[in-house]
Formats: structure tokens, C-alpha cells, sequence
């Protein structure tokens, strides 16, 4: 229960006075305290109360304990199979507490506390679900106090950890808490929704892995507690876990989604029933079929659902196996355990030194063999593994790494800590430290000289809570002082308990004038502290960027990494620090392609923060970044979208003329992520923006199939000014009892043109996955209609009375993903039952394909004179009076070509100026392509398709098993073994038995 989050009161041992507000006043577990740590040592925690104050509490420090645990729903403390008798809420989350008077009665800590059922009996508190619980005495005579802080109704400004922007309207700005809730099903009451007076409202973290977006300016009443019959924090953890360990010995326990199987005969399977749900004749159908874990029932046997079938079937978990549910494509990460996977291999495919570089990384499956064993692509290279070496990465795992709110991408800012020595057993020596350190932090020069006459030698660096006297003046700004130190021979380079240097002092306090006097004394610019930091990495945190421009000035290296990887840079980007981005961008040698431990490189890092001014610098900078994916196949155009970041979004589609439709690992387009957290304002613009709205992800769900899966979980927020016409529809949907938001995109996706018939791969129509015929209708409701004529070599008085303006406006508005251009009729005359020419299936084609329109050629003029009316007559001769103008790169003739900007030139075609950097007459920098209809061009990468790339990685993957030695992948197959495989002569060597097959090897043949 010593995890950051838990939610906290005053405890047994307190005795700060009123720091937590009074009695009852509630705060969170930030940090926990390790060894060696100045600020927080171990056996303390950092706590963040309400009301705004943090610091730390003792937690066994001493023998003393300063807190009481009041909620541990936060930290994922759940018992799924227990009603509470109080409220009937099903899966009690927290504390659980259970009558020792009556049989089968649970509360939850909420219910407990209020005084539900008899206060005269006693109860036993399970603080987890593999807790042995604890008895407690009757609340009869118990005492009780008054809960205060952020709970319904509480007014708020932004806390400690917030990182949204001006969500909340601005610094100070405050807002009500409307409802306390959990964060998806990860955690319970660990989030505040806030409804905020400028007229938002967002949910922001509360406990959530320890992190406290907002404080209390006005708490609120949270009902009353026991105080007595609380757990206190920190007591008793050894033992917790110690028995937890106990505990959980033996195989691992299903889990619900589990994919498992019986593998047991009849016979046996009706034996080992009795007692774990009985036997049902029905139950023999699903031996060796796959189901899936519905629920774990209080005495631990599985129910299992079974698809196709309406009964869901209870067995004795001995009689289930997992199933390994790791198909091709799937994205895996191998262990990082280096033995563990030696030892593993042994057998599958075996172990050579260079696959230690691809520990921990992610790669993707190639292939299955009948073994089980696994073909995959990691890090340049194919490997042949045993599955236990792997760890799948579920698709939602995937879109959590690349959110804001995964734990991984959660950065505090750097600190340091000092204290003088209080101790009173310390010698002279270091009470002289003490004076001088203190005199150099305050600035009192005369005190700082008579001490240093005192003092001789090294004595200079004597050390008062682990700092030198030149350290605290450098972070204090003391300049004379620092001259003072230097002169009498201070350590420039000295370094503390973490690894700070006096340079790392200077920047840590801002102190541009110092900074630059130990530079010029000889202070190490790129010496990194414990946390792996450079000066230039905390003067990265601050405001103004003096400190950034002296030590860039210097030639600090602007590439040093910390140990989360990232870069000066990366900090800065987090920080939204303006001044810092120029500096760091502009500086000689900055490597933008730098990845830190996450994969993200900077515009990867500035696209998931949503920092829209670091985006357009450094595509300024390296535009070449925009396309470039993480391991997972995630851009910065997907990071963008997934966390809702509109503004960045149009600045890499509009500036960095990002890849529209570019799809990750899973096959997902920005439109599908943005689509699937419901960020209405990223679906507008790139709908907008013509992405493809009928893409499919890897399971061949499009946008509507997502929004209508996820229509429950979809909590976004709809804004008039960003989202226009979804908010039209939502403002419609009025009499919608639920699922408004979901329902609202959704509407908006089939205005938009959106395939209502479209199949996944379980066979499913959009429609299909809404059960109400009402809901089904609405959708329908909002389908474009667009006048069917038709027209056929035969018959053309379909189309007499429609003039050529008629055609092109009747689809405006509508994204068709395969159609003509606006200005091309054929949109509208062209239907199933039209012959075409060859020359037009070729049209079509080709604009699915991303390349050029047909529509100012020759051959089009031809069949558009062929279907105008009579009364276009002026319009086609206008049109034969155009002459045509030659692309100067492929030759071919149009009526227009593109326009580039800012030059204004006309080199060349559609197809040629996408990929065009340069203007080909005057030189200049390309940013901008437009149409004479107004369509901007994107820039096209000389990089391959995806599904090109998935094609030549299947076939290079054949090539290197035909020809290549399966162990190494170095040399050529060139032994083989009467099994019928083979390996290099080097390999073959060392092994006895078949390393495919496991046969033993009798005769190794050598072959030329």
C-alpha cells in the first residue's frame, strides 16, 4: 500500500501542527523516499495536500508515523467478485470491510465510514484483495472527524503537477469539482472532473501515479471517518510483503480476457467439476476450443465465454491452459533479462552475442512456426525466438505509451535541496563548514573572508549538508562571493551527493553572471550529475534563457543526453520555453533525429506535449522529421492526434506537409486515433483536410465502427469555435439520452461521405453494432444525397438539363475518398451502370493511388464534350480555345500547371511538383503547392508505401531463410543434416541436435 497515490489523513505520530489544514484535511502520496536521498531518505514520503502545501512525513523514519491511509482505490486496489451490502455497488474498489456478525456482508470504505448496517458489530478490514485482514472493534464508541478537501463541490486552481496549457483559462483561474472518478480501468477516484469558470471542463489527475494537477482554494465535505480504524502508512510493509509473496506462489492466475483452453478429456473434466460449478453434457462441445476469461469467481474458478454460444461455462481452473494469442504482425518487446533469454533460447533458434542489443526493444512478427516459435524483425535484424522470451504489446498499450498521461512520459523538473548540519555532535571542523556555507548562501562577504583566513588549504571545500560554500553562492548569485572562493583555491568542479557541480548550481538558480565566471575559471560544461543532466539541461528549465545562450556560447554540447534520453532540447520543448527552442535549434550541431529511451525524437516529443511552437521551428529546421516513425510506428501527425492537439496537427499537415494518411503498426491513420478518443476538433480538420475517411485499421474497422465501439468510454470536448459542424449536430441530439458525443461524430462521419456498408474482419456493418433501429435511423438520416444520372453511350437525356456549375458544386463538402477532382463532372454522371473507356479506368486509378489527375488532358476533353449539354456550348469552346501548357519535367500536357509558393512559378504538373523542394526557374524553396481550383499538393516522400514496405520485408525475410544460416543470419547456409536443415559450417560445428527439428545430428553434409 506504499505506492504513490494513496490518498492520505494526519496519523498517529503527527506533529506538524496544522500543515495539512486541521484534522480531516485530505492529501496525496506523491513520492516515496529511497536510501541516500537528501531531501526524502527512505522510510519517508513526499506527501501534496490539497490545500497546495508538499513536503515530506515520516513513514517508519525513527519509529515514527505521521499518516493514515483514508482510500487506496487510486493505486488499483480492487476486490472484483464483492458486492458492498451498503450501496450494491458490484466490485468494491479500495478498502474493503466485512462483519464478523453476519454471514457474507461486505462495505466499502465509503459505507463504513457513514455508519451503514449495526455499529455494535465488529468488522475485519482487507486493505487488498490478497490481504489477511485485519479486525476491527465496533464503531459504537469510535471516534469520528470531519473529511475535507477536493470532493464534489470543491473550488480549484491549477496544482503542483499541471501541464495543460491554459485549459483552466489561465494562472489562477478557478473552477468546481463536479464528480470524482477513475482513470478508464486502471484505478478508482483518482481523477477530478472540473468544470472551470472560463466555461471548460476536463478531468484531471488526482492520485493518479501520484500525480496532483490541481489544489483547493475552498474544499468541500467528504462525510466522516473513523480515524482509529484507518490503516496506518507504512506499518507493517515488510511483513505485507513478505506475505503477498507468499501469496503468490505457484502458476500465474487467469485474468479476464485471457484466451484459454480445456485440454482435458471427457472423463477427467466431469471428475474435477464437482464443486467448481458442476457438470453440464453440453461442456464436452468446448474441449480444445478457445474462450475467453469473462469473470474469476470468489472461490477462484473461471467462467469462460465462448463465442457463438449465449451461456458462459464456470471450470475448475486446473483443467485451462493459456492459449499464446501472438499472431503475425503483431508488435512484441523481447525481456530484458539476458540469462533468462540464453537460457530460453537453447533449442529455439540459440543465442549469439548481438542479440543483446535488441533487449527490451520492440519488434514486429514475421512469421509462426508449427513449434510455436516465433520469426521477428527486431532492430535491422530477424530473429528466431522462443515465445517466453517476448511480451506482446497489446494495440492499447501501444496508444497509451504515445499519450501524456503514460507514466513513462511524466518528467519532473530538476531541484536540489540544502540544509545546514544541525547535529550537535559535530566537531569544530564541521561547524566551521556549516558557518561558511551558511555565510556564502547568504551573501555576507565579510563573515565568508574572516572565516576563510580561519580556514587552510582544502578546508575551503569543507561541506555542510553535502554542499560547498562555492556551490550555494553560485546557486545564490553571490558573484563577489564566487571570486572570493576562486581565489582561495575552491574546487570549480566539486560535485555533492548527486552529482551536482558548481556550473549545475549557477544554472539550477538562474545565474547568468556566475555561470559565465566559472566557465572562464574552468568549469566542466559537459559534466552530467546522477540523473545524467548537464548544466545545459537545467538551464533548459528556466526563464530567461541567459543561462542557455552563455553555455551554447561556450560550445556546450547540445547533444548530451540524460537518463530518460532526452536532450536539452527535449526539456525545452516540455517546458514551452520559447527563448530556449530558438537557441538550442539554431545552435551548430544539434542532432534533431536524437531518440530518447521512450523513441521519441524532438518533434515526435513536441507533437505528444502539443507544443505547436516547437513544431514549427523545428520543422523549420528538419522538416525531413515528419514522416519518421517510432518502433511502433506512431509519427508526430499520429501523437498529435491521439492526445487532441488540433493546432499541431494543421501545422504538420499544412507546414510540414505531413503524410495525411500515413498508418502506424496497427494500420491506424490520424483520423482513427483522433476519431477513437473523440477529440471532435482533430476529426473536423482532417476531414477538412481530406484524409481518407473510409480507412480501416488492422482489423478493417473504420472511423464509424471505432466511434460507435467506444461510443461509452467517449468523453471529449466539443467546442463551437473548433468544431463547427459537429457541435451544429450535437447541439441537435438533444432528446439523445446517451452516448451524445459519440453519436454526434458519428452523424458528422456519414454527412461527411463515410461508407455505411463498409465490413470488418468479424463481418460487421457500422450499423450492425447499434441494436437500437431509432439510433440506426438517425445515422441514416445524416447520409448525403447526391442526384443519381446517369448517363450511357445509348442515352445521354439524363443529363440534358445539367450545366457543368450544377456538377461541380453537387459534392462539394463531400469527402469521397475515390473520386474525381471537384471540377471534374464525371464525379456526378459516373455510376455503376455508366460504360467507361479504358483511358478513364485509368484515371481513377490513378487518383487512388495518390498520383496525378487525368482531367486537364486531351483525352478528357473529349469525353467531357461528349456528356456537356447543349447549353454548355460557350463554356467548351472557352475550353478548346485553352492551349495546353507542357510539364517541364515529364512533358506532358495540361491546361494549368501548379502553382508554387512563395515564387508563384508554373514548372510543372501535379504528379511532378509533389515531389519538388525547389522551384526548377528560380531556385527558391518550395512551401506550398496549389491547384488552380485551390487544392494544396502534399509533399510526396521518396519512401515506399507501408504496405509496400510490409511486402519487401515478407520477401527479403523468405530470401534470408532459403539462403542464410538460421542461427547466425551472417553467413551462407552452406551444411546440411539428414532432418533436412541446414546452417553455416561455423554453426554446425558446435550442435549436436537439429536446432529446428531437435533430431539428433548423425551426418552433417557439406554443400556448394
Amino acid at each position: 500500500m506504499l505506492a504513490p497515490g494513496v490518498r492520505i489523513v494526519r496519523g498517529p505520530d503527527w506533529c506538524w501542527n496544522n500543515q495539512d489544514g486541521g484534522e480531516g484535511n485530505v492529501g496525496t502520496v506523491c513520492e516515496i523516499g529511497k536510501s541516500g536521498t537528501v531531501g526524502s531518505p527512505d522510510k519517508t514520503v513526499v506527501v501534496q495536500w490539497d490545500n497546495g502545501t508538499r513536503t515530506n512525513y515520516r513513514v517508519g523514519y525513527l519509529g515514527k508515523y505521521d499518516l493514515r491511509v483514508i482510500d487506496n482505490a487510486q493505486i488499483g486496489v480492487k476486490h472484483p467478485n464483492i458486492k458492498c451490502d451498503g450501496c450494491s455497488c458490484q466490485g468494491i474498489a479500495g478498502m474493503r470491510f466485512k462483519c464478523l456478525a453476519c454471514a457474507d456482508y461486505d462495505l466499502c470504505h465509503a459505507c463504513y465510514h457513514a455508519g451503514r448496517h449495526d455499529v455494535s458489530h465488529p468488522f475485519r478490514r482487507f486493505d487488498s484483495a490478497s490481504a489477511r485482514g485485519v479486525d476491527l472493534p465496533a464503531r459504537r464508541d469510535a471516534r469520528q472527524a470531519n473529511l475535507k478537501g477536493i470532493f464534489v463541490g470543491a473550488t480549484v486552481v491549477r496544482g503542483f503537477n499541471w501541464e495543460w496549457n491554459d485549459q483552466d483559462g489561465g494562472e489562477g483561474k478557478m473552477g468546481k469539482v463536479l464528480d470524482i472518478r477513475g482513470w478508464d480501468n486502471e484505478s478508482s477516484r483518482s481523477v477530478a472532473n472540473v468544470a472551470w469558470f472560463s466555461g471548460s471542463t476536463n478531468v484531471y489527475r488526482l492520485g493518479h501515479k501520484g500525480n496532483c494537477d490541481v489544489k483547493c482554494v475552498e474544499g468541500s465535505q467528504g462525510g466522516l471517518y473513523y480515524p482509529e480504524h484507518l490503516p496506518v502508512l507504512g506499518q507493517g510493509a515488510d511483513s505485507t510483503a513478505q506475505a503477498e509473496r507468499t501469496v503468490r506462489t505457484g502458476p500465474p492466475p487467469f485474468n479476464v480476457g485471457d484466451k484459454v483452453q480445456v485440454t482435458v478429456q471427457v472423463d477427467r473434466l466431469k471428475h474435477v467439476q464437482q464443486g467448481h460449478g458442476g457438470w453440464n453434457p453440453r461442456m464436452a462441445e468446448y474441449i480444445g476450443k478457445v474462450g475467453t476469461v469473462h469473470r474469476v469467481t470468489d472461490k477462484g474458478d473461471i467462467r469462460v465465454q465462448y463465442e457463438g454460444c449465449n451461456n458462459r461455462w464456470t471450470f475448475n481452473p486446473v483443467v485451462l491452459h493459456k492459449v499464446n494469442t501472438i499472431a503475425v504482425g503483431d508488435v512484441i518487446s523481447v525481456i530484458t533479462d539476458a540469462e533468462k533469454v540464453k537460457e530460453l533460447q537453447k533449442g529455439h533458434g540459440e543465442w549469439i552475442e548481438i542479440m543483446r542489443d535488441s533487449l527490451g526493444k520492440l519488434g514486429k512478427v514475421l512469421k509462426i512456426y508449427q513449434d510455436g516459435d516465433l520469426r521477428v524483425q527486431l532492430d535491422g535484424h530477424a530473429w528466431t525466438l522462443n515465445p517466453q522470451c517476448v511480451r506482446l504489446i497489446p494495440g492499447s498499450a501501444a496508444e497509451l505509451a504515445n499519450t501524456m498521461h503514460a507514466s513513462q512520459n511524466q518528467r519532473q523538473e530538476p531541484s536540489i535541496q540544502w540544509q545546514p548540519s544541525n547535529n550537535p555532535g559535530d566537531g569544530p571542523a564541521n561547524g566551521a563548514a556549516d558557518q561558511l556555507v551558511r555565510a556564502a548562501a547568504q551573501g555576507h562577504l565579510d563573515a565568508v573572508e574572516r572565516l576563510l583566513e580561519a580556514v587552510r588549504g582544502e578546508a575551503v571545500d569543507a561541506r555542510s549538508g553535502g554542499k560547498t560554500a562555492l556551490q550555494v553562492a553560485s546557486h545564490q548569485g553571490h558573484s563577489p562571493i564566487v571570486r572570493l572562493l576562486l581565489r582561495a583555491g575552491a574546487s570549480v568542479n566539486a560535485s555533492d551527493n548527486d552529482g551536482d557541480t558548481c556550473l549545475h548550481y549557477a544554472a539550477f538558480g538562474n545565474q547568468p553572471g556566475v555561470l559565465d565566471l566559472l566557465i572562464k575559471s574552468g568549469s566542466e560544461l559537459n559534466t552530467a550529475n546522477r540523473s545524467g543532466c548537464t548544466a545545459l539541461h537545467i538551464a533548459a528549465h528556466k526563464q530567461p534563457a541567459r543561462c542557455v545562450q552563455i553555455l551554447l556560447g561556450a560550445f556546450a554540447d547540445p547533444n548530451r543526453t540524460d537518463l530518460y534520453g532526452d536532450t536539452a532540447l527535449h526539456d525545452a520543448i516540455g517546458k514551452d520555453s520559447y527563448q530556449v527552442i530558438e537557441m538550442l535549434c539554431a545552435a551548430a550541431g544539434t542532432d534533431f533525429t536524437l531518440r530518447n529511451k521512450r523513441g521519441f525524437n524532438v518533434l515526435h516529443h513536441a507533437a505528444l506535449k502539443g507544443k505547436n511552437f516547437a513544431t514549427r521551428k523545428l520543422l523549420g529546421q528538419a522538416r525531413q522529421l515528419v514522416d519518421v516513425k517510432k518502433d511502433d510506428g506512431f509519427a508526430a501527425l499520429h501523437l498529435a492526434a491521439l492526445n487532441g492537439h488540433r493546432d499541431v496537427v494543421e501545422t504538420l499537415v499544412r507546414h510540414g506537409q505531413a503524410d495525411i494518411d500515413l498508418r502506424n503498426n496497427r494500420n491506424q491513420s490520424a483520423l482513427l486515433l483522433a476519431v477513437s478518443q473523440g477529440h471532435c476538433g482533430v476529426i473536423e480538420l482532417l476531414v477538412k483536410l481530406k484524409a481518407n475517411i473510409n480507412a480501416k485499421d488492422e482489423d478493417e474497422d473504420t472511423a464509424l465502427h471505432l466511434v460507435l465501439i467506444k461510443r461509452s468510454h467517449m468523453n471529449g470536448d466539443i467546442r463551437q469555435e473548433e468544431n463547427p459542424e459537429i457541435f451544429s449536430i450535437y447541439e441537435k441530439l438533444v432528446d439523445v439520452p446517451e452516448h451524445r458525443l459519440a453519436l454526434s461524430i458519428a452523424c458528422y462521419l456519414v454527412q461527411s461521405g463515410i461508407d455505411l456498408d463498409a465490413l470488418n474482419s468479424k463481418g460487421q456493418s457500422a450499423l450492425g453494432l447499434l441494436q437500437e433501429s431509432q439510433l440506426q435511423e438517425l445515422l441514416k438520416s445524416y447520409k448525403p444525397l447526391v442526384e443519381n444520372n446517369r448517363t450511357s453511350e445509348d442515352n445521354t437525356l439524363g443529363v440534358e438539363n445539367l450545366s457543368l456549375n450544377e456538377a461541380r458544386n453537387a459534392t462539394d463538402g463531400y469527402n469521397l475518398t475515390n473520386s474525381a477532382p471537384k471540377s471534374s463532372p464525371i464525379r456526378i454522371v459516373e455510376e455503376k451502370g455508366t460504360r467507361r473507356s479504358r483511358r478513364e479506368h485509368k484515371t481513377d486509378k490513378t487518383l487512388e493511388m495518390g498520383g496525378t489527375s487525368q482531367e486537364n488532358s486531351p483525352n478528357h476533353h473529349l469525353y467531357q464534350n461528349e456528356i456537356l449539354p447543349a447549353g454548355g456550348q460557350n463554356e467548351q469552346q472557352r475550353n478548346q480555345s485553352n492551349k495546353p501548357v507542357e510539364c517541364l519535367v515529364c512533358s506532358d500536357l495540361s491546361e494549368e500547371n501548379v502553382k508554387l509558393e512563395p515564387c508563384g512559378h508554373k514548372p510543372a504538373c501535379e504528379d511532378c511538383v509533389s515531389r519538388m523542394k525547389k522551384c526548377l526557374q528560380c531556385g527558391q524553396v518550395v512551401q506550398k503547392r496549389v491547384t488552380k481550383d485551390g487544392r494544396v499538393i502534399p509533399a510526396k516522400s521518396r519512401q515506399p508505401s507501408a504496405e509496400r514496405m510490409r511486402y519487401l520485408e515478407c520477401k527479403i525475410a523468405e530470401i534470408e531463410e532459403s539462403h542464410a544460416c538460421s542461427i547466425c543470419m551472417e553467413r551462407k547456409r552452406n551444411v546440411v543434416f539428414l532432418c533436412g536443415h541446414g546452417t553455416c559450417s561455423k554453426c554446425a560445428d558446435t550442435l549436436k541436435t537439429c536446432h529446428m527439428c531437435r533430431k539428433t545430428i548423425t551426418k552433417k553434409i557439406p554443400i556448394y
